[in-house]
C-alpha cells in the first residue's frame, strides 16, 4: 500500500490553517488551531520554510506565514517537501538510491511511467482544491461575522 507520512499529512493541515489565519503566526498558535503537538508543528513549518512553502519571520512579532497561495501549491510539493522526491521504487528515476538486484533486474526502469502519472496526478491537485473539499464543520468561521461563527458551532 502506498501511504504518506505522517508529518506530509500534518503538513497539509498546518498549511490549509495557516492560509485560514490572518498575518503571521508562531508554532503554538497552529498546534492549538490544528491539534496537532506543538513540537511536531515546528518541525513541519521548518521543513516547509526550508522549501519556500513558508516563510519565517524572527522576533518578537515572529512567526509563519504562507509564502504563496494556496492554490498555487500542489499537493506534490509538500509531499517533497517532507517526504522527498516522489518515487514508487528505489529504481525510480531520481530516487537517489538503488537495490541489490538493480544490475540484473528486469523491471529496472518500468515503474517510471507508473511513477510520473502519480506524479503528473498530485502536481494536479492543489491545496486550494483540498480546502474546498472539507466539510462545514471543519472550516474556520468567519469571526468578523459572528452568524457565521454561530452557525459554524451548530
Amino acid at each position: 500500500m502506498l501511504r504518506l507520512s505522517k508529518l506530509t499529512d500534518y503538513a497539509v493541515v498546518v498549511l490549509v490553517r495557516l492560509s485560514d489565519m490572518e498575518g503571521v503566526q508562531t508554532s503554538p498558535g497552529l498546534a492549538a488551531a490544528t491539534g496537532i503537538p506543538e513540537p511536531t508543528v515546528a518541525k513541519v513549518l521548518k521543513t516547509l520554510a526550508a522549501s519556500d512553502l513558508v516563510s519565517s519571520q524572527r522576533g518578537a512579532r515572529g512567526g509563519y506565514r504562507l509564502s504563496r497561495n494556496l492554490s498555487s501549491i500542489p499537493v506534490a510539493d509538500v509531499i517533497a517537501s517532507i517526504d522527498g522526491p516522489i518515487a514508487l521504487t528505489a529504481c525510480v528515476e531520481g530516487s537517489g538510491s538503488g537495490c541489490e538486484s538493480q544490475g540484473l533486474c528486469p523491471m529496472r526502469g518500468r515503474w517510471d511511467p507508473v511513477n510520473e502519472a502519480i506524479h503528473k496526478a498530485l502536481s494536479s491537485i492543489t491545496l486550494a482544491d483540498m480546502q474546498m473539499s472539507l466539510l462545514p464543520a471543519f472550516r474556520t468561521p468567519d469571526l468578523a461575522h459572528p452568524a457565521a461563527f454561530q452557525a459554524a458551532a451548530e
